[in-house]
C-alpha cells in the first residue's frame, strides 16, 4: 500500500522532470528568436514570456516536490 505512493510519486515526478525540459527548450528557443530579430515584435515577445512563465511554475513545482535531477 506504501510502495504505491512511492511508485506514483516516481512516475509525477518524472514527467514533471520532462515537462520542465522541454519548456526550458522551448524558453531557449524563444529567447534565439527575439534575439535575431532586427524590429519590434510583439507576438514574439508575447510567446517568449508565456514560455518563461511556463518554465518558471514548473520550476517553482519542481522546487517544492524536492525534485532532484540525476545526472
Amino acid at each position: 500500500m506504501f510502495g504505491r505512493k512511492r511508485k506514483l510519486k516516481r512516475e509525477f515526478d518524472n514527467r514533471l522532470l520532462n515537462l520542465l525540459l522541454e519548456t526550458k527548450d522551448d524558453w531557449e528557443q524563444a529567447k534565439e528568436i527575439e534575439k535575431y530579430l532586427n524590429d519590434y515584435d510583439l507576438e514574439v515577445m508575447i510567446q517568449r514570456k508565456i514560455a518563461e512563465s511556463k518554465y518558471f511554475h514548473l520550476f517553482k513545482e519542481a522546487k517544492e516536490r524536492q525534485l532532484r535531477v540525476e545526472l
